[in-house]
């Protein structure tokens, strides 16, 4: 993997990754070329660096890891590993207050030193990642606890196009 220099990006070719938070949306592009966009759900929280800020953070960032491809759709992580259950509705029943993440995990390292990287500011050690959630937790609303929550649907079709050293822009 290579990691995208700040002078180069938005990248002329390729693949990047655009999140609004303001319109809580996801637009993924080819270059200069919109290819898709769909709803998401960052932080209900707000927008924001610090660590146990409960934020999104905003800037450029990376996908550093992409973990999950042998996971059934649905599968429950913890820890950044599967924990051999798959959502349904009765695991949610019996644990209301739990922050689910699943199916697959695309896990973000800010590129921008002191604002997303380093110190108390680092996304990559906050563990902000894209993710997907249960059905019935809503989309373009504000409601993760910091991190960016899709569909299983659109979750798996961007981590088809969108591998590690992929660029992700997090805006307000």
């Amino acid at each position: 993997m290579v990691t995208p220099l700040l002078a180069e990006l938005p990248p002329e070719n390729g693949v990047w990754v655009e999140v609004d938070t303001n319109n809580q949306t996801m637009t993924v592009w080819h270059g200069d070329t919109q290819a898709w966009h769909c709803l998401v759900s960052t932080a209900a929280n707000g927008a924001g660096q610090r660590e146990g800020s409960g934020q999104t953070p905003l800037g450029w960032h990376v996908i550093r890891a992409a973990i999950g491809a042998e996971q059934p759709v649905g599968a429950v992580f913890r820890g950044r590993r599967p924990t051999g259950e798959v959502y349904d509705d009765a695991l949610g029943e019996a644990y209301p207050e739990r922050d689910w993440i699943l199916t697959r995990i695309l896990w973000l390292s800010g590129l921008e030193r002191d604002y997303n990287r380093g110190g108390r500011v680092d996304s990559q050690r906050r563990y902000i990642y894209i993710h997907g959630t249960p059905p019935d937790k809503p989309m373009g609303e504000a409601d993760s606890h910091g991190c960016i929550r899709m569909r299983d649907e659109t979750l798996l079709r961007l981590f088809d196009e969108a591998p590690p050293g992929t660029p992700v822009w997090i805006h307000d």
